[in-house]
């Protein structure tokens, strides 16, 4: 699988639990995900992610939505 599909099949996962309305496990998936692929491993947006949490953003679905759609 090309860094490209894995990076749409993470997306996907995890878009499909914000959809469900579990923001946690949509996060978890989509770092996993990202995880399993040499190429989107350590992808910053990980980091940028948990910052933005303790920042008291990602809180909603429509944040969470916007930071995994926008992802590169």
């Amino acid at each position: 699988m090309t860094r490209s599909e894995h990076l749409q099949w993470a997306k996907g996962r995890a878009l499909e639990y914000l959809d469900a309305g579990n923001l946690t496990d949509a996060w978890a998936s989509f770092v996993s995900d990202l995880g399993k692929h040499p190429e989107t491993a350590g992808n910053i947006t990980i980091e940028l992610g948990m910052l933005e949490m303790m920042m008291g953003r990602l809180r909603t679905p429509d944040e969470l939505r916007h930071h995994i759609e926008g992802t590169h």
